[in-house]
C-alpha cells in the first residue's frame, strides 16, 4: 500500500474515483463509507485523521458534502486537475441516468400501471425523509437550545412560509455570535496560506459560475432564467443536504411558480433515491420536467444542462477556494458553533418536509389555503396509509436497504392498484 504522501498516478485516480462514482448510492452516509473503503482502507491514499478532517470541512460548506469531499481529496492529491476529475466522476453518471430516467418519465409517466408504481414508491419517499429527520435529530439535537432552533425554524417555514435562506442566516448569525465556545485556541504551526490568491480564484469561479445565466438573461428566455437564478441561490445556500432543501424547492416549484405539481414533485425525489452520485441531483430532474412540459424535450435536456452547472460549480469554487486554508477554519470555535445552529434549523425544515409530503400522499386533494396546507379530509386513501405502513416495516423494522425496500414498494403499489382500496369518504 502506498504512502498516504505518494500522488496516485491519474489512471488509479479515474479507476478510484470512477468506481465511487458508479458505487454512490444511499444517500452521503452511504457514499462517505464508499469513500473510506476504497480512500484509507483499500488504496491507503488517506489516513484516518485527515480524511475525517475533511470530512468536517465539507461540512461546514453549502452544498453536497460528499461530492465535495471527493473533489477535496482530488485536489490534496493531484490539484486542482484531480480535484476537478474526482468532482466530475462523482457527479456525472448519475446526471447521465437523472438524465434518461427524466425523459423516460416524460414518455411513460401517465400509463396506470407505471402511476400505481410510483405510488408505492411515493411512500417510500414518506419513510426515507422521516429517517433521515430522525438521524440527523439525533446527532444535532443537542441541548435546549438546539430543540428551541429546530422548533423555530419548522414554525418558520411550515406556519409562516419564510424562505429557506433567511431561515438558515438567521441561524448561522445566531450560532456565530451567541452559540460559540470562545476559549483560546492554541495557534497553528506554520505560515497561514495567502487569502488573496484564494479570493482571486474564488471571483473567477464565480464568474463562470454565471456566465449561462448571463447569456440566457441576454438571450429573453424568461423561463430558463427563472430557473437558472433560482437555482443558483438554492446551491449557495444549501446547507443541511438534500432533503432540508426539498423544503424550500417545493415551496418554490410547487406553490410559488407552479413550474411542476405536489405528485411531480415526490416522484422527482423517488427517483433521484434510485440513482448514484448526490441526491441534490434531483435538482437536474425538477429543471428537465419543468421546462419539457413548457416546450418539449430537447427544451428540457437544456434546462437539466444549465441547472447542473448552477448547481454544481459552487461546490468546485468553495473546494479550490478554502482548501489551503482547511486546517485553520476548523480550528474557529465561532464557526463551529454557526454550523450547529445551521443544522438544528435544518431538522425543523425537514420535518416540515416530512409532514408536506405525508399530506399529498394519504389525501387526494390539498389545498395550500395561506401558508398551511389543508387537506380534504373526505379524500383520505386508506390504501396510502397501508403503504405508508409498508414503508415504515421496511425502513425501520426490517431494514431493509433502498434498491429491495424500491423494489418491493412499486410491486406494492402495483398490487394494490389505483381502485383496489378506495378512498375514504
Amino acid at each position: 500500500m502506498p504512502s498516504p504522501d505518494t500522488p496516485p498516478s491519474w489512471g488509479a485516480l479515474f479507476a478510484a474515483f470512477g468506481k465511487i462514482g458508479l458505487a454512490s448510492f444511499g444517500g452521503p452516509a452511504a457514499q462517505i463509507a464508499v469513500m473510506h473503503r476504497e480512500l484509507v482502507d483499500t488504496r491507503g491514499w488517506l489516513a484516518d485523521k485527515a480524511f475525517l478532517g475533511a470530512l468536517s470541512f465539507c461540512m461546514l460548506l453549502p452544498g453536497p458534502e460528499a461530492m465535495q469531499l471527493a473533489t477535496y481529496t482530488g485536489w490534496m492529491k493531484r490539484g486542482l486537475a484531480g480535484g476537478l476529475l474526482a468532482g466530475l466522476l462523482f457527479v456525472l453518471p448519475g446526471a447521465v441516468v437523472i438524465g434518461a430516467l427524466a425523459l423516460l418519465y416524460l414518455e411513460w409517466g401517465n400509463v396506470p400501471l407505471v402511476q400505481q408504481a410510483f405510488f408505492g414508491i411515493k411512500a417510500l419517499v414518506v419513510a426515507i425523509v422521516v429517517q433521515a429527520l430522525v438521524r440527523l435529530s439525533g446527532k444535532a439535537l443537542e441541548g435546549r437550545a438546539a430543540h428551541v432552533l429546530a422548533i423555530a425554524a419548522f414554525l418558520a417555514i411550515f406556519a409562516f412560509g419564510l424562505p429557506f435562506p433567511l431561515i438558515v442566516l438567521t441561524a448561522g448569525l445566531w450560532g456565530y455570535f451567541l452559540g460559540a465556545q470562545t476559549e483560546a485556541q492554541s495557534p497553528l504551526p506554520g505560515p497561514a496560506p495567502h487569502w488573496g490568491r484564494s479570493l482571486g480564484a474564488l471571483c473567477l469561479w464565480a464568474v463562470l459560475w454565471q456566465l449561462p445565466v448571463l447569456a440566457i438573461w441576454l438571450s429573453g428566455d424568461r423561463f430558463l432564467f427563472e430557473l437558472a437564478r433560482f437555482f443558483s441561490l438554492l446551491a449557495g445556500l444549501s446547507f443541511g443536504g438534500a432533503y432540508a432543501l426539498l423544503a424550500w424547492m417545493t415551496q418554490v416549484v410547487v406553490q410559488d411558480f407552479s413550474w411542476l405539481t405536489a405528485d411531480q414533485m415526490i416522484d422527482a425525489l423517488g427517483l433521484a433515491e434510485t440513482t448514484p452520485g448526490p441526491l441534490i441531483l434531483v435538482t437536474q430532474f425538477v429543471g428537465m420536467l419543468a421546462a419539457a412540459l413548457r416546450d418539449g424535450p430537447l427544451y428540457g435536456v437544456a434546462a437539466g444542462a444549465l441547472v447542473l452547472w448552477v448547481t454544481f460549480v459552487p461546490s468546485f469554487a468553495f473546494i479550490f477556494t478554502f482548501a489551503p486554508h482547511v486546517e485553520r477554519l476548523l480550528h474557529q470555535p465561532r464557526l463551529a458553533a454557526a454550523l450547529r445552529a445551521i443544522t438544528a434549523a435544518v431538522v425543523g425544515v425537514i420535518a416540515s418536509l416530512a409532514i408536506w409530503f405525508t399530506l399529498h400522499v394519504i389525501f387526494d386533494v390539498v389545498v395550500e389555503t395561506g401558508v398551511l396546507p389543508m387537506p380534504d379530509p373526505s379524500t383520505l386513501q386508506l390504501r396510502a396509509l397501508l403503504l405508508i405502513l409498508c414503508a415504515f416495516v421496511l425502513i425501520f423494522a426490517l431494514k431493509v436497504r433502498l434498491f429491495p425496500a424500491l423494489a418491493l414498494m412499486a410491486l406494492a403499489g402495483i398490487a394494490f392498484g389505483a381502485n383496489t382500496i378506495p378512498a375514504i369518504v
